[in-house]
């Protein structure tokens, strides 16, 4: 069971004085905790890029107590995106509209089209009302790497960069939210997350799916995102044995996130059985990345999730980690390689 933490108000009123200062400020939601800043204070919303070392070009969510601010952001609702906020709001959906004018460049990556979201978490939600506006807030950690889902870990890579940060215990869903584009020419799925494509599509019938060429950038879309430092690797379930035990057979050690116990005991092995629930698996997924990032190992061999709906963020996830682990030792490849060839 999750446990479910109220700030006190003297938390709240710090955190919303630190956001009017133009301050950063981390806080728990259902899904990831949010670094957040006053999304109508361009140089504060600035300074999460900075923080996060984010490309200008990647925009961020604007989260808010409720749909009925939805004005302030958006320029129009459409019909269909009115119809999943009566259904998915407050909850791990976020939605992609037009913008508001008003709506600085800053916010949403130079582009025409905003996203939003409206938090489920009561800590959150404390925070948001009290506050009375809306606050820009991508995950609270360093550009590209796991998502924090605890107040710790937000601490333990940002330190004193967040003047505030709100310990709301472990998020809920434990990867980031839903991201769905709704325009005149229909639905579109962006990102997986908890609200899965078929709860979609029993909303608002035909649901697109990925980004053609016209689509908005959005958060967590690049093709290497959510990496642990070790370098990652997708193994499939029927070698996960073989290869953890290979690759330790020389003395290495090797870290391994599967959906059950080995086989047997594998020298210089760390192994981390997470379960066949995939709301479970969600759940603890970036702590236990984090946990086998911190066992000092060379590799973390990671056992294939199933095919079906309720993996597809999962997966998404774990795809976007391990190819970031591959442009990684790419790059390292091509520096040693340069080196090589110098006189």
């Amino acid at each position: 069971m999750v446990r479910i933490v109220r700030a006190t108000q003297a938390e709240i009123d710090e955190a919303v004085t630190a956001l009017r200062d133009g301050d950063l400020v981390a806080f728990p939601t259902e899904t990831v905790y949010g670094l957040g800043a006053n999304a109508q204070n361009p140089t504060a919303v600035q300074k999460i890029f900075e923080v996060k070392g984010r490309p200008a070009t990647h925009p961020v969510i604007v989260h808010i107590d409720s749909p009925k601010y939805l004005h302030r952001w958006v320029r129009e609702v459409p019909e269909t995106a009115q119809l999943l906020a009566e259904r998915f709001w407050p909850g791990p959906l976020t939605l992609i509209m037009p913008k508001n004018p008003n709506v600085h460049d800053i916010v949403t990556g130079g582009q025409d089209t905003i996203a939003v979201r409206v938090p489920v978490h009561p800590m959150a939600q404390q925070l948001l009302t009290a506050f009375g506006g809306g606050i820009a807030a991508p995950s609270a950690n360093r550009y590209g790497r796991l998502s924090p889902t605890r107040a710790e870990h937000v601490r333990d890579e940002l330190g004193d960069a967040v003047r505030v940060v709100l310990d709301g215990g472990e998020s809920q869903v434990g990867l980031e939210s839903t991201i769905v584009a709704c325009d005149a020419s229909g639905v579109r799925l962006l990102r997986p997350g908890a609200v899965t494509l078929a709860q979609l599509r029993q909303v608002v019938g035909d649901v697109e799916i990925g980004a053609p060429g016209a689509a908005p950038r959005v958060p967590g879309s690049t093709p290497t995102h959510y990496a642990p430092s070790t370098p990652m690797t997708i193994v499939p379930a029927d070698e996960i044995d073989t290869r953890a035990e290979d690759a330790s057979a020389d003395g290495q050690r090797i870290a391994v996130l599967a959906q059950r116990l080995p086989l047997k005991t594998y020298p210089s092995v760390t192994w981390i059985n997470a379960g066949r629930r995939a709301d479970a698996y969600a759940h603890d997924l970036y702590a236990n990345l984090r946990t086998l990032d911190k066992a000092g190992c060379v590799q973390i061999l990671v056992q294939e999730v199933p095919a079906d709906e309720k993996w597809d963020a999962i997966r998404d996830r774990l795809l976007r980690g391990a190819a970031a682990s591959e442009v990684e030792e790419g790059a390292d490849s091509a520096i040693a390689g340069s080196i090589g060839a110098m006189p």
